[in-house]
Order: C-alpha cells, then sequence, then structure tokens
C-alpha cells in the first residue's frame, strides 16, 4: 500500500491511526474530519486505504465505507464502538469493508492493518490479470475482423487469413494485432 485516508473526528484519532500507518512505511496519509471532507477528496484522487473511524459529524461512517468499497479501488477499514459491531459489520462486510470494534489497541489495529494489505495485494494482481485479458479479449476481437477482411476482400480461407496474419507479424518482428490494425486500416476505409 502506498498512501493512505484518515477519517476521524478527534486529533487523538488522527494521530493514533497516522502514526500506526507511518510505522508500517504507508505514506503520504491525508487526514479529513468528515465524510463530506473524505468525499471530496476521493474525487481529485485514488487512496489505497481509507481508515474510517466512526462515527463522524455529518453522517455515521457505514454509506461512505460502503461507497468505497463498492468501486473497488481502496480497501477500507471501518472502526465501529463496540456495542455496534455485529450490526454495523453484518450491513458492510459484503462489501468487503473490514470493520473492527473501537476497542483496539495497537496491535489488533496493526492485526487488522495487515488484513487490509494483504487483501490489497491480492485485489491489485486480480485486476492487473483482468486488464491483461480484457486486452487479450480486444486483440482477438481485432484480429478476427481482420481475418474476415482477409476473407472478403482477397478470398482466403479462414487459415490462409490467420497465417498470412502470423506470417507478417513474424516477418516484422510486431505484432498479430499491429498486422490486424494495418489490415483494417487498408480494407475498411
Amino acid at each position: 500500500m502506498e498512501n493512505a485516508l484518515v477519517v476521524a473526528l478527534s486529533e487523538k484519532s488522527l494521530t493514533f491511526f497516522s502514526e500506526i500507518l507511518l510505522s508500517a512505511s504507508i505514506h503520504p496519509i491525508a487526514t479529513v474530519n468528515s465524510c463530506g471532507e473524505a468525499r471530496r477528496m476521493l474525487l481529485q484522487r485514488d487512496f489505497d486505504l481509507i481508515i474510517i473511524n466512526a462515527p463522524l459529524r455529518d453522517e455515521t461512517g457505514e454509506n461512505l465505507s460502503r461507497h468505497i468499497a463498492a468501486k473497488g479501488v481502496s480497501q477500507v477499514i471501518l472502526v465501529v464502538p463496540a456495542e455496534h459491531y455485529e450490526a454495523i459489520s453484518a450491513q458492510t462486510e459484503e462489501f468487503g469493508v473490514l470493520t473492527v470494534a473501537r476497542s483496539l489497541n495497537r496491535s489488533l489495529f496493526w492485526s487488522a492493518l495487515k488484513l487490509a494489505k494483504s487483501a490489497g495485494s491480492r485485489l491489485k494482481r486480480m485486476q492487473e490479470e483482468n486488464s491483461r485479458l480484457v486486452q487479450k479479449i480486444e486483440d482477438i476481437r481485432l484480429i478476427d475482423r481482420a481475418k474476415y477482411c482477409l476473407i472478403s476482400y482477397l478470398s482466403l480461407s479462414e487459415q490462409e487469413a490467420h497465417r498470412f496474419i502470423e506470417k507478417q507479424a513474424m516477418d516484422l518482428r510486431t505484432t498479430k494485432r499491429a498486422i490486424a490494425e494495418g489490415i483494417l486500416k487498408t480494407y475498411e476505409n
């Protein structure tokens, strides 16, 4: 995790969370005192980790935590009063929010932070893999369109069109996608 946002009403809480984050080598750390300020800051930039110490001045923090987690970009730790822990965690855990009871000490929060870091790393790897697969699907579609052009305009078979694109890519030391884009420029315009 690279950076964090701490949303807490009191300076004592902001300091507590900031010190732990710094000791975990998470910086820069932005701090705000309300959900409204947090929402405005999230419009400007993304954070790897967001800690919400609920309740806050303008709302309880549950809606903000669910909203952030639903976007899927950040890991969210929601710190709630111990007496409301069960009810709130039942509402937020399906969104992927890590909820902890306020009766927390440094070691308990450190454990929660480690869990959030681990989940964040896993999520980042999954997003990278998803992007790679989406790109691969786009490449296949583009190559198939180019093959269709070769079949239509040059009366090649599907196998001949495929071989033509592969051979051009090898001969020119480029990707099949680049060859397909060239074919599409030639025949689709």
